[in-house]
């Protein structure tokens, strides 16, 4: 058991000698996430076990972490906490995926060896929500009367454009 995390895994060598990876990893460094957060501060807690259950290859345990999302509805931060359970199949060819049990998540090797981070990148990318929000209701009915008002007041402003159909003299044929 080590604490602190290599830069470049071996998955399948890890494997065979039921390796074990325990550390934390600065969010900072996981780039495709951090561009989704409001800030990048903090560290996720990686637990990997890795180890072979007959012929398959697998890697199981856990990431959590706090991210600061942007809230959907007030556009402000908000805290989303996870704690993910790893359990990942290693595979080498797609025929390998199809024979993964169905509670089990493939990770394709495209090389024998992948940056841990890349690994719980994906893994955290997965698990963010579609549309992140705060649990209470973050907007308040002053907010809402605010941008009503304002909608309103640009609506009625803009010429009616069929007014100028009024001023023309249809006569009859």
């Amino acid at each position: 058991m080590q604490n602190r995390l290599p830069e470049i895994i071996d998955p399948l060598h890890l494997a065979d000698k039921r390796g074990e990876l325990h550390g934390q990893l600065p969010i900072k460094r996981l780039t495709r996430l951090a561009e989704k957060l409001v800030n990048d501060e903090g560290v996720v807690t990686v637990e990997l076990y890795f180890g072979r259950e007959g012929r398959l290859a697998k890697i199981d345990g856990s990431l959590k972490t706090t991210l600061h999302l942007e809230c959907q509805n007030c556009l402000q931060g908000v805290e989303f906490d996870i704690d993910h359970k790893v359990n990942l199949g290693i595979a080498t060819t797609f025929e390998q995926i199809e024979r993964l049990p169905e509670d089990i998540e493939p990770l394709l090797l495209e090389e024998e060896t992948l940056p841990l981070s890349t690994l719980v990148e994906d893994e955290l990318l997965l698990n963010l929500p579609d549309y992140p929000k705060h649990s209470h209701d973050c907007i308040s009915n002053e907010i809402i009367k605010k941008y009503t008002a304002t909608f309103d007041e640009v609506a009625t402003k803009k010429p009616n454009p069929f007014s100028v159909l009024a001023n023309l003299n249809l006569g009859e044929s």
